[in-house]
């Protein structure tokens, strides 16, 4: 059986996940939770934190919504390499227990 993750390692996984699940379209806080089990809260920060990692993530409001409708979209992943992060996904789903992609 695998060691658990650190907190610094799992959250570092958690972010790249994350930011791996909104470029491949789970583009809202409902899919996210939909895609790991997370809490809602829990998702939110982690779109949040990706400006730690310097992976920009925007909000893109639907034209002519109300209440925050829209997705979120990384338009630069900074340092990180966004194939690395792809090719690993799987791993990253498994080293946190989260569900099928």
């Amino acid at each position: 059986m695998p060691a658990p993750l650190s907190k610094t390692k799992s959250s570092f996984y958690r972010r790249l996940y994350v930011a791996y699940l909104i470029d491949q379209g789970a583009a809202s806080v409902p899919a996210l939770i939909e895609a790991t089990g997370m809490p809602r809260r829990t998702a939110q920060d982690t779109i949040t934190s990706l400006a730690e990692l310097d992976i920009e993530c925007v909000f893109e409001k639907d034209e002519g919504e109300r209440h925050n409708i829209g997705r979120y979209q990384i338009r630069d992943w900074g340092a990180i390499d966004p194939h690395w992060v792809t090719s690993h996904a799987q791993y990253l789903q498994k080293a946190l227990g989260y569900g099928n992609p």
